[in-house]
């Protein structure tokens, strides 16, 4: 009876070890522990390091005064701001280089993709030579190219303000000198009619896809969405007044007054980033459309499709499924590599809070964790958005 009750432990004991989910939970157990043990054993040694060397922790310098000043910043700021609003302005101009990239070389990236496919030998040779070229040159020369080689040698303020584009728009050294516009009370109307056409667009997009799915009708949805995104809010406009005046740029003594001025710091990134970028994703799209069965173009073309109708409606909606995740590791780059714009003084974040607010505090972990937590926040945020339209354009199986 003993070597009986002996033998059934050990048996128990087997049996559990050889199940794949309690084996598991017990290896990812042991695994999160040592996790935990190298994690509190840096941070102890990290704390103890920076003791001996006088240097406070903690996060109290976001309130201190930054003393600084910021070149472009779409939020009040002055020398008497703070550090944690010095943050803000830098996260802000982050995003909006990233946002502006990101458009712009998603429209460049398919322009150029879809012409590579052109039947037109100029075009496809023009932009296979734009891909092959770009895709070589590293982001960070093409940058300082922008800057140094472009902008910097452009005409002197005084001699563009003799030679303005269209009257209203001066381009010099220190930038583009454009009409800004002066919002007045009553003006709220147009967004809301903007926002109300753009609703309206998606419902009738849906409404024409039904369609189209039940009776094989087609329905002009581009030209309906531009009628009702840019026709409606013309026309309220008109009818109630656009409520917005302008406020021009004009040349006095040595410099322009009034207006707006788009640093060339801003415009050399944006260049550059877009341009890099689009290359990439003109790959990108071009491999997309060509793994789409050939097939689908004869059976578009025999139905009697336009060789514009067979991209939009048959080619594109399918390539866009393979498309999609490789865009998005491209959006992501280009926020990552607007991080490049400290080369020539653009004010983002790296720029701002890991340059001269690291200097000015010396609080080197928490101004590292905080950029690095910013950057992954804004990383996670674009793949789960592009994820979740990948999973909306996937295939159903029925």
């Amino acid at each position: 009876m003993s070597a009986l009750d002996t033998a059934v432990p050990n048996s128990s004991r087997s049996s559990l070890w050889r199940n794949e989910f309690v084996r598991g939970i017990i290896l990812q157990a042991v695994v999160g522990l040592v996790l935990f043990a190298v994690v509190a054993f840096l941070a102890h040694n990290t704390i103890v390091n920076l003791e001996k060397r006088g240097i406070a922790s903690g996060f109290g310098f976001f309130s201190g005064t930054s003393g600084f000043d910021i070149s472009i910043a779409l939020i009040p700021y002055d020398l008497q701001s703070s550090y944690g609003r010095a943050f803000l302005v830098g996260l802000l101009n982050t995003l909006l280089i990233s946002a502006i990239g990101i458009v712009l070389a998603t429209l460049i990236g398919f322009i150029v993709g879809i012409a590579r496919l052109s039947k037109n030998f100029l075009v496809a040779t023009l932009a296979a030579a734009y891909v092959d070229v770009i895709r070589n040159i590293p982001l960070l020369a093409q940058i300082v190219f922008w800057y140094f080689g472009v902008l910097v040698s452009l005409p002197g303020v005084r001699e563009s303000g003799q030679h303005p584009f269209l009257y209203v728009f001066y381009l010099n050294t220190r930038g583009l000198y454009m009409p800004a516009p002066i919002l007045q009370p009553g003006f709220w109307v147009m967004p809301a009619t903007l926002l109300a056409g753009i609703i309206a667009t998606i419902a009738v997009a849906r409404w024409s896809k039904r369609r189209q799915e039940l009776t094989g009708q087609q329905f002009p949805v581009i030209r309906t969405g531009l009628g009702l995104i840019v026709g409606l809010p013309v026309l309220v406009g008109l009818i109630g007044g656009f409520h917005v005046t302008w406020s021009s740029a004009s040349l006095q003594g040595f410099n322009f007054v009034g207006g707006m001025d788009i640093l060339p710091e801003f415009i050399a990134l944006l260049l550059a980033l877009s341009i890099y970028t689009a290359a990439f994703i003109a790959e990108i799209v071009r491999g997309g459309i060509q793994a789409i069965s050939h097939g689908q173009t004869e059976a578009a073309h025999a139905m009697g499709l336009r060789a514009t109708q067979t991209t939009r409606l048959v080619i594109l909606p399918q390539a866009l499924r393979i498309i999609v995740p490789p865009l998005t590791s491209q959006f992501l780059n280009l926020i990552k590599n607007s991080s490049l714009a400290v080369v020539i003084g653009y004010p983002e974040l790296v720029s701002v809070f890991m340059g001269t607010v690291l200097n000015q505090t010396g609080q080197a972990v928490e101004v590292i964790a905080v950029t690095m937590a910013v950057y992954l926040t804004i990383s996670l945020t674009i793949s789960f958005f592009m994820n979740w339209y990948n999973r909306h354009i996937a295939l159903v199986e029925r």
